[in-house]
C-alpha cells in the first residue's frame, strides 16, 4: 500500500532526521543586490546567526553565474532559513511536529512576502528525510519485512534472499498525488555515513531510509502558500503511514 487512509498520528519516537520546506518564485534580482538588512531585522530574534555564501547553480549549458545565498541560523544551529533570488527555505534537524514547524515559518514567510512582493510561487515543496533505527526502537533482530511495507521491501520477501546477502536494496518512485501535487520517494536500507567522520568511527548500524520530496507546482499567490503547504503535508502523512507496518507503529510509540 503506497497511501494509507489511517488518521495522522504523532509518535513519541519519530524517525525524522531532517525536514526542509522550500518555496520557489520568479527571480527577484534586488535580493542579490545587497545584504537583506530589513529582512534580517524581522527574523533576527529567532535566527541570530548570519552568513552569506555564493552558490553556483547548474543549468542546461553547465554552471551559471554565482548566486548569493543568505543563511540565517538559530542560536543552536538546528534551524536554518535560506533566502536567494529564486527561493526561500526553512530546514531543521529537530522537528517539533508539523504545527511547530509551520509556526516557525509563518513570520519569515510573511516578512518575505511584504518586503519583496513576489509575483507568485511557482513551486511549494516539503521534504522529509526519515532514518529508522531498529536499535533505538528496541527492534534489533527484527527483519525489515516485518517493519516496512511490501512495496518497499519486495526483494527481501523472496525465499532465497536475506538481508545479509543484499549489498543494497532501494527504490525510487515518482508519483502524481493529485492534479497539482507530486512526490519523489526514495527508500532503502544500509549504513548511513556521517560527513566528516572517519570510517573507523562511523556508526555501523543498518538503517532504513525514507526520503520523501513532495511539491505543488503552478502559480500560487502569497495568500495560497499556507494552504498549499497544508495540502502537501497531508499527502506526506498518507505516504509515511503507508510505508510502515503496525509493528513499526507500535515501536514508535503512538501518542
Amino acid at each position: 500500500m503506497l497511501f494509507s487512509s489511517r488518521p495522522r498520528t504523532r509518535y513519541g519516537k519519530p524517525p525524522v532526521h531532517e525536514v526542509i520546506c522550500q518555496l520557489r518564485f520568479p527571480t527577484i534580482l534586488t535580493i542579490s543586490d545587497g545584504d537583506p538588512f530589513a529582512f534580517q531585522e524581522i527574523v533576527r530574534d529567532e535566527f541570530p546567526q548570519y552568513a552569506r555564501r555564493q552558490d553556483v547553480p547548474n543549468g542546461v549549458d553547465g554552471p551559471r553565474q554565482p548566486v548569493a545565498n543568505y543563511h540565517f541560523l538559530s542560536e543552536d544551529g538546528m534551524w536554518r532559513l535560506n533566502l536567494t533570488q529564486d527561493f526561500i527555505a526553512l530546514s531543521t534537524l529537530t522537528y517539533p511536529g508539523w504545527e511547530g514547524f509551520a509556526g516557525r515559518l509563518d513570520r519569515p514567510l510573511a516578512a518575505f512576502i511584504e518586503r519583496y512582493r513576489p509575483a507568485n510561487f511557482q513551486r511549494v515543496g516539503l521534504r522529509y528525510v526519515n532514518l529508522f533505527s531498529r536499535a533505538q526502537l528496541n527492534l534489533e533482530g527484527v527483519p525489515w519485512t516485518e517493519l516496512i511495507a511490501p512495496a518497499y521491501t519486495a526483494p527481501l520477501r523472496e525465499p532465497d534472499v536475506t538481508e545479509e546477502r543484499l549489498v543494497s536494496c532501494g527504490s525510487d518512485l515518482a508519483v502524481r498525488l493529485d492534479s497539482s501535487c507530486q512526490a519523489r520517494i526514495h527508500t532503502g536500507f544500509g549504513q548511513v555515513k556521517a560527513l566528516g567522520v572517519a570510517e573507523a568511527d562511523q556508526d555501523p548500524e543498518e538503517r532504513f531510509v525514507l526520503d520523501m520530496d513532495l511539491s505543488m507546482n503552478g502559480s500560487l499567490s502569497g495568500a495560497q502558500a499556507a494552504g498549499a503547504l497544508e495540502t502537501v503535508h497531508a499527502h506526506a502523512a498518507r505516504i509515511f503511514e503507508g510505508v510502515i507496518t503496525d509493528r513499526m507503529r507500535e515501536a514508535m510509540e503512538p501518542l
